[in-house]
């Protein structure tokens, strides 16, 4: 079902990857339009502030794509806040060897170059897109990865499987944005692609909001566009 037109008193969310830009073969080939970084601007006074990135990259690399972005950017799942550029929270200690979690990363995957290690700074991911044979050899290695570091657990992903802290994920996020101004009273509108975007898109849906799931596959979400150029379009809808 097409989603409805953005309400004025949305609190919009946004998953990156798959959602705000096409998936690319590696997470560093992604670009950024000069009008995909306008259209966030806009929309953010759109809504007074009410607009959130909620990806799993980290808020690092995302700051680092929109550095003019005045709004909201939570990482890592969540484990990462940055509610204005220039600062970071962490939502999620740390208790754990991260080096040693991404040199055994590094190791397992060796012996298939086509695999991608993503060094994140609250966990791993290992991508086979390259490659989807090597899916089973990744989920492997990322088993054995979970029994060695207790504490993270796994996320499949699209062509990946991550590992990170237990319990941090993005309807967490989005949870506690919707306690905090310009959020708090507003309806939830959250729009993503993948897995990690399936509860965020539950909780926006049972606050009374709505979700948007972008491209294929089975989704909780009600409302559905094919494509980040269609959500782009939709988002302009929303600015005209």
């Amino acid at each position: 079902m097409t989603p409805p037109p953005l309400p004025q008193d949305a609190a919009l969310f946004l998953d990156f990857d798959g959602c705000l830009v096409d998936i690319a073969p590696t997470p560093d080939s992604v670009t950024v339009s000069p009008e995909l970084a306008a259209r966030l601007d806009r929309l953010h006074a759109r809504l007074d502030g009410a607009l959130a990135l909620i990806s799993g990259r980290n808020v690092e690399d995302l700051r680092g794509r929109f550095p003019g972005f005045p709004g909201v950017i939570a990482g890592s799942h969540g484990a990462e806040m940055s509610l204005k550029p220039g600062r970071i929270d962490a939502a999620h200690g740390i208790d754990f060897d991260l080096l040693a979690l991404h040199r055994q990363a590094r190791e397992l995957a060796a012996p298939h170059p086509a695999i991608l290690v993503e060094d994140k700074p609250h966990g791993v991911a290992l991508h086979y897109r390259a490659d989807p044979s090597l899916r089973d050899v990744v989920e492997d290695a990322m088993r054995q990865l979970a029994g060695a570091f207790p504490g993270l657990e796994l996320q499949p992903a699209k062509m990946a499987v991550e590992l990170r802290p237990a319990g941090v994920r993005k309807d967490d996020a989005l949870a506690r944005l919707m306690t905090m101004p310009p959020f708090v009273g507003r309806m939830p509108v959250y729009a993503g692609d993948d897995l990690t975007d399936e509860p965020a898109m539950a909780a926006a849906q049972d606050q009374g909001g709505f979700a948007i799931k972008v491209g294929e596959g089975d989704s909780v979400a009600r409302h559905r566009l094919p494509d980040p150029a269609a959500l782009s379009r939709w988002l302009d809808e929303a600015l005209a």
